[in-house]
């Protein structure tokens, strides 16, 4: 795709309150995001985080209620809840090392570097730090999915705005040693809803961008 064509689909995208409950992504359309949301990068490429795919409509009711009553929870064709670890160690430091071992047919001993520096970076942070730095991945992952997204024609609402709490106990994330960070339902707009009409808001290139 053009880069022209890639700003076209950004300038398109909004974010969709008004979703066409009765319009779904395929199958097999779904299954792509889901692999752009794996492909996603992260510092030191560690990936702290986990994606919830929650198809059950009987949660999906409940994380509604849990949304401040936002439609758009229950009414998109798919909903994701992006997670982030709550607990890192070495353990994710060995895991990490040991696929980047198999994966470029490399020996552990190879990345005793690499290795030493990760384990240094998490074993020397507190838990909250950690947890702090994990949440702002989660943040990139959703980017990827937003843009993933627009190019392929597919609406979203990225979601700060839950309890995220609820979202914990409802989807038993603390026994996979997760938190709820982000809620991103994903689907297609309703034909008139009201949202695609209002002009896009963004500073102009003047006030954002400093060249020094």
């Amino acid at each position: 795709m053009e880069l022209n064509s890639v700003v076209a689909q950004l300038n398109w995208r909004m974010a969709t309150k008004n979703f066409d409950p009765d319009k779904k992504i395929s199958d097999s359309e779904f299954e792509l995001l889901l692999e752009a949301l794996r492909l996603s990068p992260s510092s030191y490429g560690l990936q702290p985080w986990k994606f919830v795919v929650v198809k059950n409509p009987d949660v999906r009711v409940k994380l509604q209620a849990a949304s401040y009553g936002q439609k758009q929870v229950g009414d998109a064709s798919h909903l994701i809840v992006l997670c982030a670890k709550t607990s890192l160690g070495q353990a994710d430091v060995d895991h990490y090392i040991q696929s980047t071992a198999d994966v470029r047919g490399l020996k552990i001993e190879d990345l005793a570097g690499f290795k030493g520096m990760l384990s240094t970076f998490i074993g020397g942070k507190e838990k909250d730090v950690l947890q702090g730095w994990a949440t702002k991945q989660v943040y990139i992952a959703l980017g990827n999915l937003l843009t993933t997204c627009a190019i392929s024609n597919i609406d979203t609402c990225p979601m700060e705005g839950f309890d995220s709490t609820a979202y914990n106990e409802i989807l038993g994330l603390e026994k996979f040693g997760l938190s709820a960070t982000l809620v991103c339902p994903v689907g297609y707009r309703l034909a008139d809803a009201p949202e695609a009409k209002e002009k896009k808001v963004r500073f102009s290139k003047e006030e954002l961008i400093i060249t020094i």
